[in-house]
């Protein structure tokens, strides 16, 4: 009688399917746990944008979050003639304007921030006033995935939002 090599035998060929379809579940399973979490953070993905918007007796600057989750912004930077400023009453012979916090604070999905907000006749001095303004915003969604944007809307991911106290917008 001839002896049967180990791995033809039933029993082994049983087992190395077991092992085959474990093996298979396995990759399955973990692929299936990555798909949930990126689903899980692109649900509550954060997208802010920085705009303007003018008329002929308005001026506004505005954030809005139009993405479909919060978004927790940690700092904003406000620059205006390539000089930080903390408030925007530091930009010389601005005429009196509504003004809105955005820094530290949670956005929440299609919701909208109004920083600063003018009603006169002065439109055309705020629209020069715009050219030497530039602004950035450093938020985050809750999974702990930053950006920072600035005002052409140029958005770059981040590790974390980190900024020097000095140059912080307070407003």
């Amino acid at each position: 009688m001839l002896a049967v090599k180990w791995y033809k035998k039933p029993e082994m060929i049983v087992a190395f399917s077991a092992l085959l379809i474990s093996l298979i579940t396995a990759a399955v399973s973990v692929y299936s746990a990555y798909v949930d979490r990126s689903y899980a953070r692109a649900s509550v993905w954060p997208r802010l944008e920085l705009h303007r918007s003018f008329g002929s007796n308005h001026f506004n600057y505005g954030v809005t979050n139009s993405g479909n989750g919060p978004a927790l912004i940690q700092y904003a930077v406000v620059m205006y003639q390539s000089k930080p400023i903390k408030v925007w009453r530091d930009i010389p012979n601005l005429p009196v304007v509504s003004q809105s916090h955005m820094s530290n604070r949670i956005l929440s999905p299609q919701a909208q921030i109004s920083s600063m907000s003018y009603q006169g006749d002065k439109v055309s001095f705020l629209l020069n006033m715009d050219e030497s303004i530039d602004m950035e915003l450093c938020y985050c969604s809750l999974y702990e995935e930053c950006w920072v944007i600035n005002k052409d809307n140029d958005v770059n991911p981040v590790e974390q939002c980190k900024i020097d106290p000095s140059i912080a917008f307070k407003q």
